[in-house]
């Protein structure tokens, strides 16, 4: 990175800000990432006002226009026994199916905005309620010490032992066949907070588990032990001394987290065991094209392309962000 160096009497999250402003490819990753939340957000103007469609709901015997002549969206078939219908190709025009249609007669670029509502949603929102609990667990765990970090790290190894995806379909499974009730909260099997739950669950052993080294490491520093000495309760210490020292940590993880979090969601939802009808997500609208692979890949690539993007997006800003805080991340990359 270059530019003028942050005067040393900046406060850390100042010169952190600083040199964070100063990395380009940071900048970058994070415009890219808010151009895609921006787009996704104006689903239903661009549904309404330009498209003048309804993404949700089938256009089988609809028409368009291409070129100043009316065209049904979904032709008969021209291949092989002349079988089925073959929907309509991209057209570039935004206010007649501009990517398109699948094979219900439904315009996947208004699908495509409204889906990604719902993947960016779960993947946020998974990623914070994911952070909240390690964070929780993991300062609990490496501030306790003894038989609470014992039974803590053991339950975090058996859910860290199970593949990732294996977890998440068992879950989904289970979650999507009868919802969830606990006391007073209900979920039905078609909440968007059921995948929300099921991908914040299965990634918390992956951040919590540096949030525990963190703070088994600071709990033996002279500021924790001289606040032990005064007195000071245990929830006082955990909140006061040892939560904003590893607050940095946890804005580090969160936007590599809601990356990992869409594409599991992506894939879950690919699986028919994420997001359910009549709800749509990125991974839904690759399942909708798999069929049309070899006849209309905009449906299926469309999304995974987005999906990419927006991943790639989030880690550059990320690791922007890890360098940024960590001074000695940086020294040891050389920058």
């Amino acid at each position: 990175m270059s530019g003028e160096p942050i005067s040393t009497s900046a406060g850390p999250w100042r010169a952190g800000l600083g040199r964070l402003a100063r990395d380009k490819a940071a900048m970058a990753g994070l415009v890219v990432f808010l151009l895609v939340v921006v787009a996704c957000l104006l689903a239903p103007a661009y549904a309404g006002q330009v498209a003048r469609t309804n993404p949700f709901r089938s256009n089988i015997s609809g028409t368009t226009v291409v070129d100043g002549r009316t065209v049904p969206v979904l032709a008969p078939s021209s291949t092989g026994l002349g079988l089925g219908v073959t929907p309509i190709g991209p057209t570039w025009d935004p206010g007649h199916y501009f990517l398109g249609a699948d094979n219900q007669g439904r315009d996947v670029m208004a699908r495509l905005l409204y889906g990604g509502r719902n993947s960016l949603l779960i993947g946020v929102a998974s990623a914070l309620l994911c952070c909240l609990a390690a964070t929780a667990v993991g300062v609990v765990a490496g501030y306790a010490g003894g038989a609470v970090d014992a039974v803590l790290s053991r339950i975090l190894d058996v859910l860290w032992s199970i593949p990732v995806y294996l977890l998440a379909i068992c879950l989904s499974v289970v979650l999507l066949t009868g919802g969830l009730r606990v006391g007073p909260i209900s979920l039905e099997a078609g909440s968007l907070w059921v995948p929300i739950g099921i991908i914040a669950a299965v990634y918390v052993p992956y951040a919590a588990r540096p949030i525990r080294g963190q703070v088994i490491a600071l709990r033996n520093r002279e500021f924790v032990q001289a606040a032990i000495g005064v007195g000071a309760s245990d929830l006082r210490i955990m909140r006061k001394d040892l939560l904003p020292n590893v607050l940095p940590t946890l804005i580090v993880l969160l936007p590599m987290m809601t990356a990992l979090n869409m594409l599991i969601e992506s894939a879950l939802s690919f699986l028919s065991i994420g997001v359910q009808p009549p709800d749509a997500s990125w991974g839904t609208i690759i399942n909708d094209g798999l069929g049309l692979l070899y006849t209309r890949p905009a449906v299926a690539l469309a999304p995974g392309l987005l999906i990419a993007v927006t991943a790639v997006g989030l880690n550059v800003f990320g690791d922007g962000v890890r360098d940024a805080l960590d001074p000695g991340a940086r020294l040891r990359g050389g920058v």
